[in-house]
């Protein structure tokens, strides 16, 4: 297996010692590298990418700044000469976090527990059906897209609300919202998204899914009625 990555620095020596280890690596592709997030951003939207290794202190936009204007996110392994940041990069579900000067053994350890996590993501069939991965108290979990009822925005955080249980997840809705199969789920609300397949009634003021009634937006109804139609 082959992750497409980039690498994303300002500083040109910082970014020539990263690619040497990408090249030196059999599971890696470089796909391109870039010198600012703005960059990267645009980048991006050419390249089908699956690793991104991240420098954090950038002029104009720094790397959680790029992060917060993605869309779809790829892996990402930040790269950077200071551990101060590593909590927040916790945060931001970082597959990894490299301190400069970096070991080919510590950035082979990293590279490998990419791997790890895109064969997890790749891992779909049709008796599991279709499904997603999340990161909850510190765990991943599977989560089937058919057991989600609606997702709740809390603050940071979203609650993914199933058929068995509730998840706490950090992210943004909208962020969240990326990671949901298109023509299967609305937001309905700004602080909810619903699952198509679970609306039961509806109204002007409210959407019922089983027993609970989630606020419907005034300007979502009609959006809702169209959804509805076409799933």
């Amino acid at each position: 297996m082959t992750l497409n990555c980039v690498v994303v620095d300002d500083s040109a020596i910082q970014r020539l010692s990263i690619v040497k280890l990408i090249e030196n690596h059999s599971s890696l592709n470089l796909i391109a590298e870039y010198s600012s997030a703005l960059e990267t951003k645009n980048g991006l939207n050419t390249h089908k990418v699956d690793l991104i290794f991240l420098d954090i202190e950038m002029p104009v936009l720094n790397g959680f700044e790029l992060l917060d204007v993605l869309n779809n996110k790829p892996q990402i392994i930040f790269v950077t000469g200071k551990t101060e940041y590593a909590f927040k990069a916790f945060n931001y579900d970082a597959t990894d976090y490299l301190q400069k000067p970096i070991t080919r053994e510590r950035f082979n350890t990293a590279v490998e527990k990419a791997v790890e996590q895109h064969k997890l993501k790749l891992d779909f069939n049709e008796t599991d059906g279709e499904h997603i991965f999340v990161k909850s108290n510190l765990k991943k979990r599977k989560v089937y897209i058919k057991d989600i009822k609606w997702i709740e925005a809390l603050g940071d955080y979203v609650k993914l609300v199933t058929e068995e249980n509730s998840l706490v997840v950090l992210s943004t809705m909208k962020a969240f919202e990326q990671e949901l199969p298109e023509g299967k789920f609305l937001r309905i609300h700004k602080s909810y998204i619903v699952n198509l397949d679970k609306v039961d009634r509806f109204n002007s003021k409210n959407v019922e899914v089983g027993a609970y009634e989630i606020p419907l937006s005034r300007n979502k109804k009609s959006e809702l009625v169209d959804a509805l139609n076409n799933i």
